[in-house]
């Protein structure tokens, strides 16, 4: 694709579209509309407006408004405010990686699972650290899942442990070595100060001190977690919002496969 325009015959867009050089799109292409929602620690009145205003100018944005303000609590001031931002991107250098794998049906998976691999797939998951939430780990690995989805437990060929909340990355390391996991499945929600980022990768570490990380499918899901980001600590695969067990479970399964694949050869 060039830089050119847009074709407008194909996807209806204003023919001054460019997606080397592209705005927020608010009523018309390139005007660079935006909407913003902030607190400042001020006390509400016509000074926290203008602060607001000139934070806006500061970020880029031209004609700021502010068209909200009210007092959470003495002292600070939540506002909503819209601006036009000066600045552009270009779309078509963006690169981001994405899980290649398809996602089948959980009926596919276990007859997948059964053509490629001939054995159940032992999946080992929990929230490790001081996270306490065990919704994410549970709507993957419980058998009722959520939103009609089944977890993992309800898979004929997944054998599976789930071991709740608050566990130490030496205990789930310990576990799944017992276990003999072929899958370890991390869920973070608490993201405060990164402290994801600083716990995941202090499971890659003991992973790596036990001479297992090459041996195990490492997997983390979180409303803060992207593949990029799971990457990047040294994790095979990150799974963010919006995903079900099916999901996960697709993945595991061919990505075990293909593994497998390379190890006879």
């Amino acid at each position: 694709m060039s830089g050119g325009s847009y074709s407008t015959e194909k996807k209806g867009f204003d023919e001054t579209l460019n997606l080397k050089a592209i705005k927020p799109y608010g009523d018309a292409m390139n005007d660079g509309k935006m909407q913003l929602s902030f607190t400042l620690p001020v006390p509400d009145g016509e000074e926290a407006i203008e602060s607001a205003k000139q934070l806006l100018m500061k970020m880029g944005l031209e004609e700021p408004m502010v068209v909200y303000h009210k007092e959470l609590t003495k002292g600070f001031t939540f506002f909503i405010c819209y601006g036009s931002c000066t600045h552009t991107l270009d779309y078509t250098a963006i690169q981001v990686p994405h899980i290649k794998t398809k996602t089948m049906s959980m009926e596919e998976i276990d007859e997948y699972i059964r053509k490629y691999i001939g054995r159940k797939i032992k999946v080992i998951g929990a929230s490790t650290g001081t996270d306490a939430h065990t919704v994410g780990i549970d709507a993957i690995m419980n058998r009722k899942g959520y939103a009609g989805h089944y977890g993992l437990e309800r898979y004929e060929m997944f054998e599976t442990l789930n071991m709740g909340s608050q566990v130490l990355n030496e205990v789930f390391v310990a576990k799944a070595l017992e276990f003999e996991a072929d899958a370890l499945l991390v869920s973070q929600t608490v993201t405060q100060k990164n402290i994801h980022v600083k716990n995941l990768t202090e499971l890659v570490e003991l992973l790596e001190a036990e001479g297992i990380r090459h041996k195990v499918i490492l997997i983390v899901g979180g409303p803060r977690i992207t593949h990029q980001l799971a990457k990047e600590i040294g994790f095979d695969a990150g799974f963010g919002p919006n995903t079900y067990p099916e999901d996960v479970a697709s993945y595991i399964a061919q990505e075990l496969f293909q593994r497998l694949q390379e190890n006879k050869q």
